[in-house]
């Protein structure tokens, strides 16, 4: 009886880090795809220039997550990922507080 309950304990243990282990993918995909997004969107509001900083380091940010999804470090990835995404909000709100100082002068 109790090898039975210990057989099922591991079983249960190995199958629950197979489940987890196969989210960190997905997870990756998700944060990417949303960082590709806004990284695209300040692109097009002009965040090259007006925003330099911001978007490069989204940018460069992107790219290393890009890396290290390849090596299959997908939760190093989705934290660059991540990175990227809050730096290119940061550069379309740089972007968006010019244009609101341009307008108010």
């Amino acid at each position: 009886m109790r090898r039975l309950i210990r057989t099922l304990v591991v079983l249960g243990g190995t199958l629950g880090l197979l489940a987890t282990s196969g989210c960190g993918g997905v997870y990756y995909t998700v944060s990417v795809n949303a960082a590709q997004t806004r990284l695209e969107q300040a692109r097009q509001m002009g965040a090259e220039s007006q925003a330099p900083y911001e978007y490069y380091f989204a940018r460069e940010h992107l790219r290393q997550a890009q890396v290290e999804a390849s090596e299959a470090s997908y939760s190093d990835a989705a934290g660059y990922a991540e990175t990227a995404e809050l730096y290119a909000q940061k550069a379309i709100d740089v972007i968006q507080s010019a244009k609101k100082s341009g307008d108010a002068k």
